[in-house]
């Protein structure tokens, strides 16, 4: 089976079904595999998080926010353990303490204390007095959401303290910690909220900074200068900034878009965002001015299944489409092959 950047661009043109068929075979997913990440909290400490809770609370009884604010502050996957219990965002977790206490709590000083925690939640918080009232907020919100429980909701509402350890406030705690949980109940709300989706997550960068890290390495191998885009960096000329510049971005030669997904809807707004690039560069063209090779380099399961959008990628890209199977033909098979200083 060819793949499209072995043919010449009228015979792609000429044949797309084919070498469609030629992309989707070399497109893999290992979406059952995610990195830890640098803010993995391992299953032992959390453990740890939740029995010093327990054992603070007397065994899920007293919630007394001052006594969990205490022990939160000598061990911190408390909070964790906490915020896991009333089902909440950092964000979300901020937003409620704001509204409910009058204190504000950035969301994003919401995460950056989420993160910080997963990060060394062995180790005691010591904060500034700003970062310790909006601690007590969250953990006095958090005691008060556990007492409250679920309040009743119109009968085509469902409210998201509506599970197994939330429904009657403490009594429902209890009976989880002590009474074991119902296996359909725990599988059916893992359904509800998908596995592991918190932590997916919050690692989506690293997924897709593998592919990047993978193009970096053939690049570098082959003695190509390049230049690699940050996340949200401004490029004059591009609307949006490609990952890629080769050998820079004031005199661009080849551009490389490296786009990974495991969803076709996502895979549609990846494939737009390719084709306009090529637009750009044909653009370039009319109006007299240097243009560059559009070089499209996809992972993931998303990609191989819509066939239009990938034949309008083949088409636009004149077949320069790699995959991570494929990487090792990057240089060869496209315009990159000029650059090359080391072989």
């Amino acid at each position: 089976m060819r793949f499209p950047f072995e043919a010449a661009p009228e015979e792609v043109l000429a044949a797309p079904e084919t070498f469609v068929d030629a992309i989707f075979s070399s497109l893999a997913s290992d979406f059952l595999v995610m990195p830890k990440g640098d803010g993995f909290l391992e299953y032992t400490t959390f453990a740890a998080g939740y029995e010093d809770l327990k054992r603070i609370t007397d065994g899920f009884q007293d919630f007394e926010f001052r006594k969990v604010l205490s022990a939160a502050l000598e061990s911190p996957a408390i909070l964790i353990v906490l915020r896991s219990m009333i089902g909440l965002t950092p964000p979300e977790w901020a937003y409620l303490a704001s509204s409910r206490k009058g204190i504000e709590i950035p969301q994003g000083a919401a995460r950056a204390l989420d993160r910080d925690i997963r990060r060394n939640p062995t180790q005691p918080l010591n904060p500034g007095s700003t970062t310790l009232l909006r601690i007590q907020a969250l953990v006095e919100t958090a005691c008060g959401l556990i007492h409250e429980g679920c309040p009743t909701v119109a009968a085509d509402k469902l409210h998201r303290f509506c599970k197994a350890d939330s429904i009657e406030g403490v009594t429902s705690v209890k009976q989880m910690a002590h009474l074991g949980a119902p296996y359909a109940m725990l599988l059916y709300e893992r359904f509800l909220g998908r596995p592991f989706a918190g932590h997916r997550d919050s690692v989506s960068e690293l997924v897709g900074d593998g592919l990047e890290s993978a193009i970096e390495e053939v690049l570098t191998q082959a003695g190509i200068t390049f230049r690699k885009t940050r996340r949200a960096e401004r490029i004059a000329g591009f609307d949006q900034a490609p990952d890629f510049i080769i050998p820079d971005e004031f005199a661009p030669r080849v551009i490389i878009e490296a786009k990974l997904t495991e969803d076709d809807g996502t895979a549609r707004d990846k494939a737009t965002r390719i084709i306009r690039l090529c637009q750009m560069a044909e653009e370039r063209i009319r109006s007299g001015r240097q243009t560059y090779e559009v070089i499209a380099c996809l992972a993931g399961r998303g990609f191989g299944v819509r066939r239009e959008d990938m034949r309008q990628m083949i088409f636009h890209t004149k077949g320069k489409i790699f995959t991570p199977k494929t990487l090792d033909r990057l240089v060869d098979c496209s315009a990159l092959s000029d650059f090359r200083t080391r072989s």
